[in-house]
């Protein structure tokens, strides 16, 4: 009886001290007091596991990976830190695991180039280009089919440059210039069928000057829009 009752106290022991080993193994902290190992973070309500990574003294390395909050814990992010500098390529996808974006973070921060995709498809929707967080250089748009929607330069987060936008033809629908994210210098508009329909100068996101009018590629107005009955700034998408 005694053997059976020592031999119990050993197993209930041994599986203390083996619950306890578990729980220590994650969200350890070395001797300064950094994150060090592996760590797993979890959802305050839910207590489901929000993301898990390993930490080197306080620094991020290798892949860490990124829950949604339901009962299936699908990873809708994933970053992969460069143990050489502050760089995590991160991606992100939706609930289906389709890629949704993907890039280069560094110091929390978007930088150069980023892709994004068509809903449920692995076709690129959009490169962007990213400075210290904000938008800068150009920005490309595609159709589902691969071909060029959109061209414009950015700088510092606004529009800055030339434009063009695409119809799925080919043919160049908008060719205009920008200036903190509005229309400035000139402008032409086409339809579908590469006839212009209007061209002139934008000053300030306004309308100036002469502008012509056609109808079926043949020249039907001219207005000096330095005078208009309403001096509306053209709206950006």
């Amino acid at each position: 009886m005694n053997r059976i009752k020592n031999i119990c106290c050993l197993a209930f022991l041994f599986l203390t001290m083996l619950n306890v080993h578990s729980q220590n193994a994650i969200n350890n902290v070395d001797a300064n007091g950094k994150k060090d190992g592996l760590w797993k973070g979890f959802y305050p309500e839910s207590k489901r596991l929000r993301y898990e990574g390993t930490f080197s003294h306080g620094k991020e390395i290798g892949e860490f990976k990124f829950y949604d909050d339901t009962k299936a814990g699908t990873v809708i992010a994933t970053r992969t830190f460069n143990p050489n500098d502050n760089v995590a390529y991160t991606v992100f996808y939706d609930q289906q695991k389709n890629k949704v974006s993907e890039g280069k973070v560094v110091n929390k921060l978007f930088e150069g180039e980023w892709k994004y995709y068509h809903q449920a498809a692995t076709t690129v929707m959009t490169i962007e280009n990213y400075k210290n967080g904000k938008l800068e250089g150009l920005r490309s748009v595609y159709f589902p089919s691969g071909k060029i929607a959109e061209e414009t330069y950015y700088k510092n987060n606004l529009k800055s440059g030339s434009s063009k936008k695409y119809s799925e033809k080919g043919i160049v629908l908008e060719e205009a210039t920008f200036k903190n994210n509005q229309y400035d210098g000139e402008a032409i508009f086409r339809d579908v069928d590469n006839n212009i329909v209007s061209k002139g100068k934008f000053l300030n996101g306004k309308k100036v000057g002469i502008w012509q009018f056609f109808e079926n590629g043949k020249l039907t107005k001219e207005e000096n829009m330095s005078y208009p009955k309403t001096k509306n700034a053209v709206k950006t998408n």
